[in-house]
């Protein structure tokens, strides 16, 4: 922290009150003051922040430790300064930052404060308008009253939460139901239900309070559980029930049924219909993950015949088996899908270095994929080497994760078992075969191109698409 701009900076923090500062350095001292964690500084600059909006800006490279471990003390600091103060703002854009500020929306309620957080009901009263926070909100059994009771506080404080993105973890479905009807509804653009065992009953319940959001663009609904064994006139009426509900959400691009489970089956099977019916929907997805969800020929056949096919740009069939006779259902539902797709994820799909073969020509005419993951298929160092080699020829592929080579194990390659995939690695020509493989890439020439056994952070994937 001894650059120039830094020892300007402290020269100008360093005095209370603060001299007065032109606008446009607002943000760059805001910054600095930040991730240096002087809070009463930090205070004086929101209490007088010059512009309507005050977003956060997360840094990457040296200063993100740094910038996360300042986050909860700085946050608490800045809320207090906006709620004591009244400030100009009239947004505080809080999305992509540790959730642990709610804390603070339930701490700054307006009733019954007084004493120094008296200034905050002089923040409530008519001639001073609140202050829009903007913020992505996880919520699980612990914090579920927290944001409950900061979201009924409503437009009467002065602090006025605006969900971005929703992520429930382990909450019933009337109590997800319960938050859904709290919120903005101009806001909501994601929702994401985790580790919640959801049925036909559940989503039938929760899926109508999603409808009056118009701008949620992604849903995604971890372990549905469904029982097909033992269908009923009344479980079809729920399923069809359900689709119709999805495809009432006139935004939705994105969707996620990452481990659905149905009970009595081995597959989502003849109950695709899960998904809207074309009529239904105002556009077809984007973006679809059946990651392990166990999918037949049938299905990818439905897939690759919907309207769907020819507009993802993202397709995640992690988990699929090529080997029970998938192949060609996964060759043309790639064909359908190669002129639009930029994200395909087949890891753990059991491709060997025949199935590579023949879906090669069909990976190639994807030309504007910019990621292909293949960890933890059993492909030998030639056809990764020959996979790099020809798909050279992509012009807009950036991140490659490719898996440990077959032939890097100490198992025979009979015994192939991906449940072991990283117990069984002879390290020593492991690290041979990356060396070849980082050699053909450097001769390639493509620098923007990058190849790895590993994806090491959730950045280096969204820095990629």
């Amino acid at each position: 922290m001894d650059s120039l701009v830094f020892l300007c900076v402290h020269e100008v923090v360093t005095q209370r009150p603060l001299p007065d500062i032109p606008p446009h350095l607002y943000p760059v001292i805001f910054e600095l003051t930040f991730l240096a964690g002087i809070l009463p500084v930090l205070q004086d600059l929101v209490a007088t922040w010059p512009f309507p909006v005050l977003k956060f800006q997360r840094p990457v490279g040296q200063w993100e430790d740094l910038w996360v471990d300042r986050c909860c003390d700085c946050i608490q600091a800045i809320i207090q300064a906006v709620v004591d103060h009244g400030c100009r703002l009239r947004m505080l854009d809080m999305t992509g930052i540790p959730d642990d500020h709610q804390q603070e929306f339930q701490r700054h309620r307006t009733s019954g404060h007084t004493g120094v957080s008296g200034a905050m009901t002089a923040a409530a009263s008519p001639q001073l308008r609140g202050v829009d926070v903007h913020a992505d909100v996880v919520v699980d059994g612990t914090s579920y009253q927290i944001l409950h009771d900061a979201l009924q506080t409503g437009a009467a404080g002065p602090l006025r939460l605006k969900c971005r993105e929703l992520q429930a973890l382990c909450l019933s479905a009337s109590q997800i139901v319960t938050l859904l009807e709290s919120l903005d509804p101009s806001w909501l653009h994601r929702v994401n239900l985790y580790f919640i065992n959801l049925g036909l009953t559940e989503l039938s319940v929760i899926l109508p309070h999603l409808t009056r959001f118009p701008e949620l663009r992604s849903l995604k609904l971890w372990n549905i559980t469904m029982d097909v064994q033992h269908p009923t006139p009344e479980s079809a009426n729920r399923l069809r029930c359900v689709a119709r509900q999805l495809g009432m959400l006139p935004s939705l691009q994105e969707l996620n049924l990452r481990s659905a489970r149905f009970n009595g089956s081995s597959s989502l099977g003849p109950h695709l219909s899960l998904f809207p019916p074309a009529s239904d929907l105002q556009a077809p997805l984007e973006s679809l993950n059946l990651g392990y969800c166990s999918l037949i020929p049938d299905d990818l056949t439905f897939l690759s015949q919907s309207i769907h096919a020819p507009a993802l740009k993202s397709l995640d069939l992690s988990g699929l088996n090529v080997s029970q006779g998938l192949l060609e259902q996964l060759q043309l539902l790639l064909e359908k899908a190669s002129a639009s797709l930029l994200y395909l994820d087949l890891s753990y799909c059991h491709i060997a270095d025949s199935h590579l073969a023949v879906l090669l020509p069909t990976l190639l005419c994807c030309s504007r994929l910019r990621f292909l993951g293949l960890e933890g298929n059993p492909l030998s160092t030639a056809a990764i080497k020959d996979l790099l080699q020809k798909t050279l020829e992509l012009p807009n592929l950036h991140l490659v994760v490719y898996p440990v080579p077959l032939d890097c194990h100490t198992l025979d390659p009979s015994e192939f078992d991906s449940d072991f995939f990283y117990e069984s690695v002879d390290e020593e020509l492991f690290l041979a075969a990356k060396a070849e493989i980082f050699q053909l890439l450097e001769n390639s020439g493509r620098t923007d191109l990058v190849w790895t056994d590993k994806l090491e952070s959730l950045e280096d994937l969204d820095d990629s698409l």
